[in-house]
């Protein structure tokens, strides 16, 4: 697994904002004045524990490795007025597709979508109020400020949802890693056994005239994963957020084609009820065990309707035809 283990997709921290500074009860003094009024300044806001999102990052390696993340708290208010000075803020930057949701309730908080994007995870305590508020008509030298707001702590958990266009979508040993390590310079991990994929790869393919689109091999699905079996939710959010849906179906499946179709399709609907109106392609792999007859056979047993090919990534049968097929459902 040495090739996948730099890519983290799950990590828990504790986040914990600055503490608001607390405002001052000071009253004016000077040389020309023994009993002035009330002076106090307000208190600073404690820091802000913020998310960016950034293009340049694939994972959440950096923070994997960063359990408590905690903001500097807020200066306390001066005489004269003084404003205390605000705490310095923690920004962690984040791929896009990172969800923040809260550790205890599993509330999704928010989503980064976007480079540059900031929002606030965690927020700071407010600073505290001067006395010079407090003055009225009938306490005209308050001398009481307010003090400042305490931080919060809280455990929340990021993931990350690659993001990519095109996610492949089948069962163990159907051949995904394969064709990704022929279309593009992803070096995935390959064996003849199922779980070889434990994290998402990802792939730049090119296409015709410098033009590129990025393919996810997502790790395979297993009946019921939608119901959390194998690593089946880790897995299943990753396709959420891809652009069109690659089936891959192996020519030598133990079922018809239709219904091995029919099964992962049934498990990412039941996921997530939305996946169903994504563009969606089905590759027969493995192809090169085929003669043509056995494969006008097999073509019978294909969904109607369905944009559909068969290929093989050893004998790179097809699989500039299966680049066009995607380009077009990508650029719809």
């Amino acid at each position: 697994m040495a090739q996948g283990s730099n890519f983290v997709d799950y990590v828990k921290v504790c986040c914990r904002s600055g503490r608001g500074g607390g405002g001052s009860a000071h009253l004016h003094r000077d040389k020309f004045t023994a009993k002035g009024g009330p002076d106090g300044g307000d208190g600073g806001r404690g820091g802000h524990i913020i998310l960016k999102g950034s293009s340049q990052l694939w994972t959440l390696l950096h923070l994997k490795y960063r359990k408590h993340i905690i903001a500097e708290g807020g200066q306390p208010g001066g005489s004269a007025l003084r404003h205390g000075a605000n705490g310095k803020d923690e920004v962690l930057e984040v791929p896009l597709g990172t969800v923040a949701r809260d550790a205890e309730t599993n509330e999704i908080l928010f989503e980064i979508t976007v480079d540059g994007e900031t929002k606030v995870l965690t927020a700071g305590g407010r600073g505290g109020q001067g006395n010079w508020h407090f003055k009225s008509p009938t306490q005209q030298t308050p001398r009481f400020a307010q003090p400042g707001e305490p931080g919060r702590e809280e455990w929340i958990i990021l993931e990350l949802k690659v993001l990519a266009d095109v996610g492949l979508v089948g069962f163990p040993n159907a051949g995904k890693s394969t064709l990704l390590s022929v279309v593009s310079a992803a070096k995935p991990e390959i064996a003849d056994y199922p779980f070889t994929t434990l994290v998402p790869n990802l792939g730049i393919v090119s296409y015709r005239d410098n033009k590129s689109f990025v393919m996810a091999d997502i790790p395979g699905i297993i009946e019921g994963a939608s119901q959390g079996k194998g690593l089946g939710h880790r897995f299943l959010r990753h396709i959420e957020r891809n652009a069109v849906l690659l089936f891959m179906v192996p020519a030598d499946t133990n079922r018809t084609i239709a219904e091995e179709y029919q099964v992962l399709l049934k498990e990412l609907i039941a996921f997530n009820p939305e996946l169903k109106d994504k563009p969606r392609i089905l590759a027969i792999t493995k192809a090169d065990l085929l003669d043509d007859e056995l494969q006008e056979a097999l073509k019978q047993e294909i969904p109607k309707g369905m944009p559909s090919i068969f290929i093989s990534a050893v004998s790179n049968k097809n699989i500039a035809q299966l680049k066009d097929l995607i380009w077009q459902a990508i650029n719809g």
